[in-house]
């Protein structure tokens, strides 16, 4: 199997011979790695300025770099971050990551289009509009699914990429950051039509959010996404009891501990990485990934520390 083939076999929860796939969310620590700046680091504000020989280098050394980091890190997706990440800048990325690697990888891209944690400067004033224009609060989320699916069948029509991760954070570690009813009037409706406007397109979809997701676990699964990603376990969230309650339904991304690999030590990180493959490997439906992303400050001897256990021990037993 191809990675890109393993992946979506995880996806779909059929049986992955072998390691279980493995991904993140974002590789940030590019310049430990390869000496070369992340894109999503690039400041590109003369874009259209530049000639468009220098445009070019940009777009293929961007490709380049992702293609690379999945290839070092045996990464069986891609979630490309086109900078600048305007539509046709976004295609052309799709199309010379798929003209270097086929089909090898399962290509991603940020596809949400619903409410997540507002800022702290903005927090006060979108409640306040929740509760004193809520039907203008509900039609802007419907605006911004519709715009949503229009740019993913657009995408679709193209082709190359095979689906979207919804990165809008809902928790904190305390849990949602609106009351479960709150939640049902402004995000719930939107995220199952987002959801369900993307599968109908063709696209597989990976609904992401840090924080505790329990209080609204139901509603997440009932959206019906491909997978969850990332089980936070700073937000309290257990890898084993999401898999009795939901690894029957759906796909389960995570849970390596992105605090211990910053703060504890080596063996708390290993721990913590044996915890998330033994708990998620059962019965298939699992991809192995920290709780949050490869991010930057994080030493990169810690996530190549993690790879190691992933590599050895990641086998499920009944592969």
């Amino acid at each position: 199997m191809t990675a890109r083939e393993r992946f979506i076999a995880a996806l779909e929860r059929r049986p992955v011979p072998g390691r279980v796939p493995t991904f993140e969310l974002v590789f940030f620590l590019t310049m430990e790695a390869f000496g070369r700046v992340h894109p999503s680091h690039r400041s590109y504000h003369q874009w259209d300025q530049m000639e468009e020989a220098e445009r070019e280098f940009h777009r293929r050394d961007m490709a380049d770099l992702f293609i690379q980091t999945a290839r070092r890190f045996d990464h069986d997706a891609i979630f490309l971050h086109p900078n600048p990440g305007r539509e046709d800048e976004v295609l052309r990325c799709i199309d010379l990551v798929r003209q270097e690697t086929g089909d090898e990888f399962f290509l991603m891209l940020h596809g949400d289009a619903t409410y997540s944690i507002p800022s702290g400067a903005d927090m006060s004033d979108w409640c306040a509009r929740a509760v004193e224009e809520p039907k203008k609060v509900q039609a802007e989320a419907a605006l911004r699914v519709d715009e949503a699916l229009e740019r993913g069948q657009r995408l679709a029509d193209h082709g190359g990429l095979d689906g979207f991760a919804l990165c809008a954070d809902y928790c904190f570690n305390s849990g949602p950051f609106l009351p479960p009813d709150w939640f049902d009037d402004f995000v719930t409706p939107y995220l199952h039509r987002l959801v369900r406007g993307y599968r109908d397109q063709g696209h597989y979809v990976i609904k992401h959010t840090d924080g505790n997701i329990m209080p609204i676990l139901d509603r997440l699964v009932e959206a019906e996404p491909h997978a969850i990603h990332s089980l936070d376990p700073q937000g309290g969230v257990d890898i084993a009891e999401v898999k009795r309650l939901v690894g029957d339904r759906v796909c389960l991304i995570g849970n390596v501990n992105c605090g211990l690999l910053d703060s504890g030590t080596e063996e708390e990180c290993i721990t913590s990485t044996r915890y998330a493959l033994e708990q998620g490997m059962p019965g298939g439906g699992y991809i192995f990934s920290t709780s949050n992303c490869v991010y930057t400050g994080m030493r990169l001897s810690r996530y190549e520390l993690i790879l190691d256990v992933w590599r050895r021990e990641g086998i499920a037993p009944d592969a």
